[in-house]
């Protein structure tokens, strides 16, 4: 509606959007900090922004500190220089909205400060989906005093609290939840599955009584999807029986490696130098957090150990193109065809879900609105993109939090991601091979190593160490601090000291933990409990210099069986070739490797990261005859 009574017309027309706006993060900071803005730094140069493709950067005329009469995000500024019938206003500045039928509907916005903007008229309907689409922003109530009024307000705290906390209520058994959620369940609530499982089978008048220890592990297999194992799948199915491995070598680790080490291998081009040796010392005592930036691109694949400067900033300009295009294919899917496409909807809610509980304890994720948590979101939604026959998993956005934490750049933390999942994505296939393949390997090395720790766990029903799951599935995300995950992570990604070198991690663990389990002679139900409250409680280091003992001990033996052999990649021929180099373990090593893709080296990124806040505009058409709504 026209404000101004002298007008020869009493309505402008024009259309109202909804618009997510997206924020530039400076590289030198971390993500809660943000850059001034374009348009309060008009004069920067093209150079010094933040992403090799200026149109990527979207909207970046605007900043993250919210000024209260700025144009676009404070309130008492409602008119445009181009137009001035236009106005625009962020979401979380509006306070109520009116919604009156006059024969079609009508809405009035009131913002905080006490403003109310013109009234905006749906002739040809739509006002209903229009505030559809704004509840995915803000909460809408209708008013006690006056149904018309509608009240705004942001999400409140509860609804970015994690969600694990709903998993207390101990009135909803945990097999229900199996059933459901399997992974959820067994990534939130496994420390309640002693209670719950034996809840679950005793009937309110026999309480005292349980089922017997086999029928639940046999549950358990049942519960979670493909996961059932029978001994056929086992690889030959050859019978270890007790071996001398020997005395188990001592081991010294150093400290991580730090800046000035970093530099000293690499050449006047940037290319990295002696990569076997600078491996060896990340496997011995890993990176100090200034490095891991730089470091782990290339322990990931995503960088190639023999490129120069010049050909890395070439790669990242493309990947960073690359990137956004997959993320534009998501961003620009319109509610009608979202409600065609059960996968992408389900894809998005899960992600929704799982960013809202993930390491929320972290300062990086941590108090709501953190920019955070929408790059967690919008690089897991572009991943399906990348890969939509997987898609989203639940427990993915573990693996990709602490490589964003590390990154701190959008596209970075993508490409890193990737290369992760290359790795990873048996794990969170449908039949869940991977995890069935690395349980089976994980009792036969243990099998070996305590033969009769193994013979306690069968005679319990955990001869398969489903117990185990978590630590497998995530590597040991939810076992560790995370300071402790980074330097876990960088360790095993230099692929050292053998292959699998994460199922001797598990053994050293168990290795730590099988007196006290044989001692007091836990079952089934007490060993799952146990090893799931060793959470937060484990000594890295001490883990890490077990495992590789472990590793060198089994080496050492000369009558390994051929199983044993084959999971640790023992059987690698002892000729290398000439494009091959041989690390202090006698493993090859070869300049660029990757489990799933062949062109991992041109995995490059940008230095742009990319947030969002949402803001509502009125745009009048040029024409005076345009009464629609979009």
């Amino acid at each position: 509606s026209s404000p101004d009574e002298s007008e020869d017309q009493d309505l402008i027309s024009g259309f109202l959007r909804i618009v997510d706006k997206v924020w530039v993060l400076s590289d030198s900071s971390s993500v809660v900090e943000w850059t001034q803005s374009l348009e309060d730094n008009p004069h920067r140069p093209i150079d010094h922004q933040l992403s090799y493709e200026t149109e990527w950067d979207m909207i970046n005329a605007v900043s993250f500190r919210r000024k209260v009469h700025a144009h676009g995000d404070g309130g008492s500024n409602h008119t445009n220089d181009r137009n001035k019938w236009a106005f625009s206003f962020n979401v979380c500045d509006l306070r109520s909205i009116t919604v009156k039928c006059e024969g079609w509907s009508y809405i009035t916005f009131r913002l905080k400060d006490g403003t109310a903007l013109p009234a905006i008229h749906f002739h040809q309907g739509g006002s209903t989906a229009f505030l559809d689409s704004l509840r995915k922003s803000v909460q809408i109530n209708e008013s006690p005093d006056d149904e018309s009024v509608l009240i705004v307000s942001t999400y409140c705290k509860t609804f970015s609290q994690s969600f694990e906390n709903l998993l207390d209520d101990t009135n909803y058994g945990l097999v229900q939840k199996f059933k459901k959620d399997p992974y959820t369940t067994t990534l939130g609530g496994f420390s309640k599955v002693t209670n719950y499982l034996f809840d679950a089978f005793r009937a309110p008048e026999l309480e005292c009584h349980q089922r017997p220890a086999e029928e639940v592990a046999d549950l358990l297999g049942e519960l979670i999807p493909g996961l059932e194992i029978n001994q056929q799948e086992e690889p030959g199915f050859e019978v270890i029986t007790r071996l001398d491995l020997g005395p188990r070598p001592e081991v010294q680790r150093r400290g991580p490696v730090t800046m000035e080490e970093w530099a000293k291998y690499q050449d006047s081009e940037g290319r990295i130098t002696n990569v076997p040796h600078l491996k060896d010392l990340i496997f011995k005592g890993g990176l100090c957090h200034a490095v891991r930036r730089e470091a782990w691109k290339f322990l990931l694949s995503y960088f190639s150990w023999n490129s120069t400067h010049e050909e890395r900033k070439l790669l990242q300009k493309r990947k960073t193109d690359e990137y956004f295009i997959m993320k534009l294919q998501w961003k620009s899917v319109s509610e009608e065809q979202e409600r065609r496409n059960s996968r992408l909807r389900d894809y998005r809610s899960l992600i929704e879900k799982d960013v809202n509980r993930t390491d929320r304890n972290n300062k990086f994720y941590e108090g709501l609105d953190n920019p955070g948590l929408i790059l967690l979101h919008d690089i897991l939604m572009t991943y399906c993109m990348y890969d939509f026959d997987l898609g989203y998993v639940q427990g993915m956005s573990d693996l990709l939090s602490p490589i964003l934490f590390v990154m701190e750049n959008e596209v970075d933390a993508f490409w890193c991601f990737v290369s992760f999942m290359d790795e990873m994505h048996e794990n969170f296939e449908e039949q869940m091979q991977g995890m069935k393949t690395q349980l089976i390997q994980l009792s036969t090395l243990l099998r070996l190593l305590d033969l009769a720790f193994w013979n306690y766990l069968e005679a319990q029903d955990s001869g398969y160490l489903y117990f185990c799951f978590r630590w497998l599935l995530i590597r040991f995300k939810r076992e560790l601090q995370f300071q402790d995950v980074l330097r876990l992570w960088e360790v095993m990604w230099t692929r050292l000291p053998c292959q699998n070198f994460h199922l001797l991690v598990c053994c050293a663990i168990l290795d730590s933990e099988k007196q006290k389990i044989m001692d007091r002679k836990y079952g089934f139900n007490e060993i799952l409990k146990h090893i799931n409250e060793l959470s937060m409680k484990l000594d890295i280091e001490e883990i890490l210099s077990k495992s590789e003992a472990i590793c060198m001990q089994i080496k050492n033996c000369k009558d390994l069986p051929h199983s044993v052999s084959e999971i640790l990649g023992l059987n690698t021929v002892t000729e290398p070739s000439a494009a091959l180099e041989t690390s202090e373990y006698g493993i090859l090593e070869s300049p660029q490797t990757s489990p799933r893709s062949t062109n991992r080296q041109d995995h490059f990124v940008s230095n742009g990261h990319n947030t969002e806040s949402t803001s509502i505009s009125f745009i009048s058409c040029s024409t005076g005859n345009c009464l629609g709504e979009s």
